[in-house]
């Protein structure tokens, strides 16, 4: 079946769906009660009722026709009329007439179980709600029979209708104050995420239900990151721009050196090739870091005790003097991660820890929720006041990390905490306890 014309007709904005949501069922159910309810409980008992009252009159109708005369009719009819609480007017002091207000839906029965029971009668007056009022035809004349309404139906269905439209208003209101306020989150985080689209930054604060503050929260950190990649893109174009600068000026002026008539010497030529290397080995370390957002393996569990000391063991392998110190955890405790990226982030480590220092210790640890690795060595270590500065790219910090030492563009750190929040989790610097230099952790969920 095709449904396009009701995706026409239906809202388009949230508050309109989400009201439809809401009220659509809450109209429908109180609809189908409401008909219910006047079928089953106003009518039937209208009806029954009102046979009960028809039977009087009738008595009282048969009474007044076998009297010998219009005073032992009246006689006779009173009573009757008293004992049952019904008022009589004989002879009746004006013309009967039928009559029933439009929104009295119980006259109609009424009207119709007397018309059906009492052949007498002669006109039915509805219009005062209080009372109704009967009027029949005798041999001395017509007479009324005025009946109080509450001995013919419970009461006016129209009150019932007034209260539950009353209340559903109330109640209305109230839902869409509570409607309102749960939406308004959800907007605030739909005109974040236009604005940013448009290039520009609001103000957003996680708000509302758990799901849209986690909703609110990751966009944040897609924000946060997304900021944190311009602006490693801008450093990224600064570093080349300045770190080239000094080798390519050093190769000019080697080259302007030369001359043609005699072949160079070999320490000249050593010295361009130590420049060309320099500025390859630089140029690698920025396609690299460029390269590291893009080749985002997905991640899997891995035994992340072994892990580690693979790790450690390609490292001792390769001639630097690491130690794998302590692991705490199950041997057989899974950990999910990106293997290629968290090696690469703790290799970083290693490497910073032997380049500024002797030696390098390693610790592991799983828990019941993270994964820790930390690597401390024997360096200078990072004053407090400036471990956040040199966890950004392409920043070196001379006096505290003898950077004669040290060959690197100021990526390895900016690397590993990259790597740490783009699983979760976070890179923590501090002071060594047992070596003295720089403590640097690596704490990813599980």
């Amino acid at each position: 079946m095709n449904f396009e014309w009701l995706k026409q007709i239906m809202p388009r904005g949230l508050y309109g769906r989400a009201a439809l949501i809401l009220f659509l069922p809450v109209v429908v159910i109180t609809i189908v009660v409401t008909v219910m309810f006047l079928q089953r409980h106003f009518e039937d008992v209208t009806r029954q009722l009102t046979r009960g009252v028809a039977a009087e009159v009738a008595l009282v109708a048969e009474r007044i026709e076998t009297a010998p005369d219009l005073v032992a009719a009246r006689i006779a009819a009173e009573r009757l009329t008293g004992p049952l609480g019904l008022t009589l007017e004989l002879p009746a002091a004006q013309a009967g007439r039928d009559a029933r207000v439009f929104y009295d839906l119980s006259g109609r029965i009424v009207s119709a179980e007397l018309y059906e029971r009492v052949p007498e009668l002669r006109a039915i007056d509805l219009s005062e709600l209080r009372e109704v009022r009967i009027t029949l035809a005798g041999k001395w004349g017509e007479y009324r029979l005025i009946v109080p309404r509450t001995r013919v139906s419970a009461s006016n269905p129209h009150q019932l209708l007034v209260l539950m439209i009353g209340t559903s208003l109330l109640m209305t209101a109230i839902a869409t104050i509570f409607l309102r306020n749960q939406l308004r989150p959800i907007r605030r985080l739909a005109r974040a995420a236009e604005e940013y689209g448009k290039g520009r930054i609001v103000p957003y604060r996680p708000a509302g239900a758990i799901e849209i503050r986690s909703a609110g929260t990751a966009f944040l950190e897609m924000r946060a990151r997304i900021e944190r990649q311009i602006e490693q893109r801008n450093q990224l174009l600064s570093g080349v721009s300045h770190d080239l600068r000094t080798p390519l000026t050093r190769l000019r002026l080697g080259l302007s050196m030369l001359s043609a008539d005699a072949p160079p010497e070999r320490d000249e030529v050593a010295a361009l090739e130590s420049d060309v290397a320099a500025m390859a080995t630089m140029i690698d370390a920025f396609l690299d870091h460029a390269r590291e957002a893009a080749q985002d393996n997905p991640p899997e569990p891995v035994a992340a005790l072994e892990f580690l000391r693979g790790i450690v063991a390609d490292a001792r392998r390769g001639g630097q003097q690491v130690q794998l110190l302590t692991i705490e955890g199950d041997e057989s405790e899974l950990a999910i991660f990106s293997r290629d990226s968290l090696r690469r982030a703790i290799e970083n480590l290693i490497g910073n820890a032997v380049s500024y220092g002797e030696r390098a210790e390693i610790e592991g640890a799983l828990g019941p929720g993270w994964f820790r690795v930390s690597v401390e060595d024997d360096g200078p270590g990072i004053p407090p006041e400036r471990r956040e500065e040199a966890v950004r790219p392409f920043t070196r910090l001379d006096p505290a990390r003898n950077q004669n030492r040290g060959q690197g563009v100021g990526l390895g750190l900016a690397i590993a905490a990259d790597i740490a929040r783009a699983h979760g989790g976070q890179l923590r610097l501090g002071d060594g306890k047992r070596l003295g230099g720089l403590r640097a952790e690596i704490v990813i969920p599980r």
